[in-house]
C-alpha cells in the first residue's frame, strides 16, 4: 500500500503542476490587444531610449581617449595623426573617429594647434587642416563647406596660390603656422578636432 501511495501523490501533484502553469492566474487580467501593442511600443521606445544613452556614454568614452592622447582647448578636442594620408581619406579617418580635420576659427587657436603640432610630431612640418577651395577656387571652407572668415596665409610664399590644381591648405610648423595651399593627393599627417558637448 505505501507503494502505491507515493507513485499516486506523484502523479496528483505533477497533474496540478501542469494545470497551474497552463491556465492563466486568476490575478492577473487578460491585456487587450491594442493595449498589449501599446506597452510593447513602449517598452520598445524605453529600449531605445536606452541604446542611445549606451552610444552616447560610448563616444564620451571616445572622446575622453582622444583628449587623453591629445589637447584640449577652444572646446575641442584635437589629436594629430602620424600616419600620412590624402587630403580626403585623411578627413574620412577623422569622421570615422567622430570628428574632423582641425580648423581654426581665430588666432589663438592656430597658435594653439601649431604648439601641439610641434610637441606632438617632432620633425614634421606640415599638416593638413580642415580648409579647403575644391568646390569654388578662392572661395575656402571648412570640411562641413561652411565659409571661414580666418585664415592665416604665408604672405612670404604668395599664398594662397588660387591655382586649381592646389585646393587643400596645410599648416606649416616651418613657417610658424602660417598656411598654404597644396595639392589635396599628397601624403601629410594631420589633426583632427572632436567636438566636446
Amino acid at each position: 500500500m505505501a507503494r502505491l501511495v507515493l507513485p499516486i501523490f506523484l502523479v496528483l501533484s505533477l497533474t496540478l503542476l501542469h494545470q497551474g502553469y497552463s491556465r492563466p492566474s486568476r490575478t492577473r487580467k487578460a491585456v487587450p490587444a491594442p493595449q498589449r501593442a501599446a506597452d510593447e511600443d513602449d517598452v520598445k521606445s524605453q529600449l531605445e531610449k536606452l541604446w542611445q544613452e549606451v552610444n552616447s556614454l560610448k563616444e564620451i568614452s571616445a572622446l575622453q581617449t582622444v583628449c587623453l592622447r591629445g589637447i584640449n582647448a577652444h572646446r575641442k578636442c584635437y589629436l594629430t595623426i602620424e600616419e600620412p594620408k590624402h587630403y580626403h581619406e585623411a578627413n574620412e579617418h577623422c569622421i570615422a573617429w567622430g570628428g574632423t580635420l582641425a580648423t581654426p576659427r581665430d588666432l589663438n587657436e592656430n597658435n594653439d594647434l601649431r604648439d601641439y603640432a610641434k610637441r606632438s610630431a617632432p620633425g614634421t612640418k606640415e599638416f593638413w587642416i580642415g580648409v579647403t577651395d575644391i568646390v569654388k577656387e578662392g572661395q575656402y571652407v571648412d570640411v562641413n563647406s561652411m565659409l571661414i572668415s580666418y585664415f592665416n596665409w604665408d604672405k612670404n610664399k604668395k599664398q594662397p596660390t588660387e591655382t586649381k590644381r592646389e585646393s587643400c591648405v596645410v599648416l606649416s610648423l616651418a613657417a610658424q603656422g602660417k598656411w598654404h595651399d597644396e595639392v589635396c593627393l599628397g601624403k601629410k599627417k594631420y589633426i583632427c578636432e572632436y567636438p566636446i558637448p
